[in-house]
């Protein structure tokens, strides 16, 4: 680090800002592809959706801070800005981030700190930092999180501007640099924060530094997320049993044991479980209700079943003690989920569960995945949530090296088989730091595009199938379980399967199928005239699109003989 910027930070009140890059990359921002959620904003442009989850890591790291040192700290969150934002009139979302940055003055900053968790905020991470850069010439720009954690050595490659990236979680590491007597003394013992001058030591490999006692960091510092997180529109698109407003997320624990070859979460919280006591948990649940008015509480934990004694009791406490709705966003490990826990998840108003089959193929999961789950678990629980009432949404990830087209038609038979109520299709996406990251590029299988790709990319070819192949099969997945063979439509219930439609229809506006569905739905519940309605708009999306066309064909479905 330049000596300009080694300047004994602990003897003054430090002021940190942080800042989150948008989980987008510019093109799905400002074009969306057919299969991405999107907006319709007020200069009558559509957009891309964004997830506007609050940031835990900055949060916590705040809060650890102002514990032990005079700090204030300040949050940017561009996926916020961006939803907010009312048009986007830029070429490029450098010029957007200079602009903004132009716009509102940071000069009494001391620190920026970057914090990038998803592949296609990688570009953005570099952008911030080159334009803090050229504006704020002489902070400190720091980096964290999944991104910088994984990818230290390619944006080091990529990029002069950031000064540190801290490997794995940052209360400690940025307690003690910001204390330490000499900042470059320290830096160059500490194993926990990467320079650029340190890579060139082949021999250097990063290391956490974890707090592993979770009760040493105070409540989380959600005073500085304000009210800008009351709307986040994927969350709300996933499902109608939560408040449109005031939730809050919230980690009651850190770590994953599992292997996973698609996960790389472990490169920041490790695979040793830790938690927060369950007195904690409880006082913090209590504290977000009363003073802050949370009306559904969204658990992030990667691993809440880690301690099936210790979920229980905090769900039952939830059901007993709060009047709050309450979600797993993460989703929970199946095996654990036994009818008891179910029943006290239901008992405490809990309406919706996520669950991460990721496959339908017993091979794919124990061989491919490496995931300790049964088909005959998932069969089991998902008939479980089907009579206590509990709707289910089932993640499946397809695309995985290893994976074959056989593979993928079991997995399609089995899925069709059981009563979930909703199905979510995603790409396995090749994160750095995980297993399958590391097969992909051992045997060529990563397309040029893979930096900044997310789940909803194909950038995987290998020896069974292409990219363009993966797209077609999980977009035609999700057409023929969710509307053409949708569970509830069914099993008559055509309340519950008309929301799913409207939240088809709400994510995307052009969404002729779900328009088609919808109707027969109306029709099905006796409002005529909305049947009606919503038949002649899925008529005129089929007559103007030609992928629709497509779709229907696939399907053998002629839009000149819908009906209801």
């Amino acid at each position: 680090m330049e000596k300009s910027k080694n300047r004994n930070l602990k003897t003054n009140s430090i002021n940190i800002v942080f800042i989150v890059p948008p989980h987008i990359q510019l093109k799905e921002y400002i074009s969306p592809s057919e299969n991405r959620r999107h907006v319709i904003k007020p200069d009558g442009n559509t957009y891309g959706s964004l997830i506007t989850d609050m940031p835990l890591g900055p949060l916590s790291i705040s809060a650890y801070l102002k514990k032990h040192i005079a700090v204030k700290t300040s949050l940017i969150d561009f996926n916020v800005e961006l939803n907010i934002a009312e048009s986007f009139n830029y070429l490029t979302f450098y010029d957007y981030f200079e602009d903004y940055f132009i716009t509102n003055s940071y000069y009494d900053s001391d620190i920026f700190a970057l914090s990038s968790l998803f592949s296609p905020s990688y570009t953005s991470l570099l952008d911030i930092a080159k334009v803090l850069r050229k504006i704020y010439s002489n902070k400190i720009i720091m980096a964290g999180g999944n991104i910088p954690s994984t990818m230290y050595k390619q944006i080091y490659l990529d990029e002069d501007s950031i000064d540190l990236i801290c490997y794995g979680e940052g209360e400690l590491p940025m307690l003690e640099y910001l204390t330490a007597d000499n900042q470059d003394e320290y830096l160059s013992q500490s194993t926990s924060w990467i320079t650029k001058k340190k890579l060139s030591d082949n021999n250097f490999k990063p290391e956490h530094n974890f707090i592993w006692n979770l009760n040493e960091i105070p409540f989380l510092d959600y005073d500085l997320c304000g009210d800008k997180y009351d709307d986040n529109p994927t969350f709300l698109n996933s499902g109608d049993h939560q408040d449109s407003e005031l939730h809050y997320h919230i980690l009651t624990s850190r770590g994953c044991p599992f292997h996973c070859v698609f996960c790389a979460s472990h490169k920041v919280h490790g695979r040793k479980m830790r938690y927060y006591s369950v007195d904690r948990v409880k006082n913090d649940l209590l504290c977000l209700k009363e003073n802050f008015g949370a009306k559904t509480l969204i658990f992030q934990d990667d691993h809440f079943m880690g301690n099936p004694k210790r979920a229980l009791e905090i769900v039952k406490f939830i059901g007993n003690e709060l009047d709050t709705k309450f979600i797993f966003q993460n989703s929970l490990a199946l095996y654990a989920l036994k009818r008891e826990f179910l029943e006290a998840i239901k008992q405490a108003g809990m309406d919706q569960l996520v669950l991460s089959v990721e496959s339908g193929s017993d091979r794919v999961l124990n061989k491919v995945m490496k995931k300790p789950l049964k088909l005959s678990i998932v069969e089991k629980v998902v008939k479980d949530c089907r009579e206590l009432g509990i709707y289910t949404f089932c993640n499946i990830v397809m695309g995985l090296p290893g994976e074959t087209k056989k593979d993928i038609e079991d997995s399609r038979k089995f899925l069709k088989s059981i009563n979930a109520n909703w199905f979510g299709f995603y790409i396995a996406n090749p994160l750095v730091g995980s297993e399958m990251f590391e097969v992909s590029l051992d045997h060529g299988y990563l397309k040029d595009n893979w930096i900044g790709s997310d789940y909803k990319d194909a950038v995987i070819e290998t020896e069974d199938w292409t990219s363009d192949f993966i797209l077609k099969k999980v977009y035609d997945l999700n057409l023929e379980l969710n509307f053409i063979e949708n569970s509830d439509y069914k099993l008559r219930d055509y309340q519950t399967a008309l929301d799913g439609f409207e939240r088809a229809i709400n994510a995307k506006k052009d969404h002729a199928l779900a328009y088609y569905m919808a109707a027969r739905c109306h029709d099905k519940l006796g409002d005529i005239e909305k049947a009606k309605k919503y038949l002649t708009k899925s008529k005129k999306i089929f007559s103007n699109s030609v992928l629709w066309k497509n779709h229907m064909t696939n399907f053998n479905i002629n839009p000149i003989d819908l009906s209801l």
